[in-house]
C-alpha cells in the first residue's frame, strides 16, 4: 500500500486547475496523485493527459459529499488528501505530513495553515509556478490577517500534540467555529468510518465531519506552517452558499451541537465577520 495519494477532484473548467496539478507534481516526497470528476469533458482529460495523471469518472449527479467520498474511496494508500482543483500545495505539504507520521503513528488526521490567494481575475494557468513557495498568477497573497489570526488561535488545542488524541481536546479546536482549513486536510482513511463524510449539511459539511471524526480514536496533528494556497475568488462554492445565506443557516446549527441558544446567537455575530472575505 502508498503512503500517501493527492486525489483532485475537478469540475467543469476551472481555469486553476492546471496550477493545482503542477503544485502537486512539484513536492519534495513524491507522492501518488489520481483526478476524479464527475464532470467530464475535453478540458479535465487533456490536463490529465499532460500530465499522465489517471483520470476517474462518477458517475451520477455533481455533489460535493459524494464526490469527496468517491474521490477517497479511489486512493489505495494509508493517507488521502482530496485535493481541490482551485488551490495549490506548498512543495513540503507530503514531506512534513511524513514526518508528522513518523512522531505520531497515530495520527488519523493532519492538517497545515495556509496562505490566502485572493483572486482579481482568472489566471493560474500553464505559465504558473506553483509547487515552488510562491505561486505565479494575478491572485494577491494574503497572510496576516484578522480572519487568519483567528482561525489560527482557534487551533491552539491541535498544537498540544501530546494530548490530541483526546477527544475533548479536538472537539475544543471545533466548538467557536470551524478553523481547519478543509484542504489542507489529509485523511487517514482506514482508521475512519466509510464513508468519511456523512453529514446532512452541504456547506458545513467538512466541519460536520470533523466533529465526527474527533469522537474517533487517533490523533489530529496540526502543522501551523502556511503548507497551501486557498483561494478566493467569484466562483467559489463559498461565496454562493454566503449569496443564498445557506452558509449562515448550516453554521448557527452547527454551533448548537455545542453551544445553547443565547450562547449561539453571541458566536453568530462574531462568525459572520469572515464573510467579508468573499466581499
Amino acid at each position: 500500500m502508498d503512503f500517501h495519494t493527492f486525489v483532485i477532484c475537478a469540475y467543469r473548467e476551472s481555469p486553476y486547475l492546471e496550477s493545482c496539478v503542477r503544485s502537486l507534481l512539484g513536492q519534495t516526497v513524491k507522492t501518488r496523485i489520481l483526478c476524479v470528476t464527475s464532470t467530464p469533458g475535453p478540458y479535465i482529460s487533456r490536463i490529465m493527459e499532460r500530465y499522465g495523471i489517471p483520470l476517474i469518472v462518477r458517475e451520477g449527479k455533481s455533489d460535493i459529499q459524494d464526490d469527496w467520498n468517491f474521490a477517497l474511496a479511489q486512493a489505495d494508500s494509508e493517507f488521502v488528501t482530496v485535493a481541490h482543483q482551485d488551490d495549490m500545495y506548498g512543495r513540503h505539504y507530503v514531506e512534513e505530513l511524513w514526518k508528522a507520521y513518523e512522531r505520531w503513528p497515530d495520527m488519523t488526521l493532519f492538517t497545515t495553515d495556509a496562505v490566502t490567494v485572493r483572486q482579481e481575475k482568472a489566471g493560474g494557468g500553464p505559465d504558473s509556478a506553483p509547487g515552488t513557495e510562491r505561486p505565479a498568477g494575478s491572485g494577491r497573497l494574503v497572510y496576516f490577517s484578522g480572519k487568519n489570526l483567528i482561525k489560527r488561535l482557534l487551533r491552539l488545542p491541535l498544537r498540544l500534540k501530546a494530548l490530541a488524541d483526546r477527544e475533548w481536546v479536538k472537539m475544543g479546536a471545533l466548538r467557536f467555529g470551524n478553523p481547519v482549513i478543509c484542504p489542507s486536510c489529509t485523511y487517514r482513511k482506514n482508521y475512519l468510518p466509510d464513508p468519511v463524510f456523512h453529514s446532512e449539511y452541504r456547506y458545513v459539511l467538512d466541519w460536520d465531519c470533523l466533529r465526527d471524526l474527533a469522537k474517533w480514536p487517533g490523533r489530529f496533528i496540526c502543522v501551523e506552517k502556511p503548507l497551501m494556497f486557498y483561494r478566493v475568488h467569484d466562483g467559489a462554492e463559498t461565496k454562493a452558499c454566503i449569496e443564498n445565506h445557506l452558509r449562515e443557516t448550516e453554521e448557527r446549527q452547527m454551533y448548537r451541537h455545542f453551544w445553547p441558544e443565547p450562547v449561539v446567537s453571541l458566536l453568530m455575530r462574531f462568525y459572520r465577520t469572515a464573510y467579508g472575505e468573499y466581499k
